[in-house]
């Protein structure tokens, strides 16, 4: 989008939230129900409904839970070498998925570097505070 039209897009929002117009509508302060198909492009949405409804998944979907229980693995992992060849399962896994995706690379899933990550875990072992 166009830099100049953010700013008065977000200015709109910004003012008409200062005078109320945000107040009465219906589901304030409950969570969002988003959809789970929501980063699917448009024209495979009903194929994929029609999956989910016959119980298949899409494969965006099963790997997004892929990455999400490897993620959860790697928590409670306390073996280093482990926790490399987990963290270039999951780098794997997210570049599947942000390639699946063909969206803007400002919605892709950003990998995880090992060093940062190892060093992170490393440093929660020994009580110091990540950087």
């Amino acid at each position: 989008m166009i830099p100049g039209f953010n700013k008065i897009i977000e200015e709109r929002i910004r003012k008409a939230q200062e005078e109320g117009e945000f107040d009465d509508l219906s589901g304030k302060g409950q969570p969002l129900n988003l959809d789970e198909l929501n980063g699917v492009r448009e024209e495979l949405r009903l194929a994929y409904k029609i999956l989910k409804n016959a119980d298949c998944k899409p494969p965006e979907l099963e790997i997004h839970e892929e990455i999400r229980r490897t993620e959860d693995l790697l928590q409670g992992m306390g073996d280093t070498q482990k926790k490399v060849r987990l963290i270039k399962k999951l780098n794997f896994l997210i570049m599947r998925l942000n390639t699946m995706r063909q969206s803007s690379p400002g919605f892709e899933i950003p990998q995880v570097y090992e060093s940062k990550m190892i060093e992170r875990l490393e440093d929660g072992k020994k009580g110091r505070k990540p950087r």
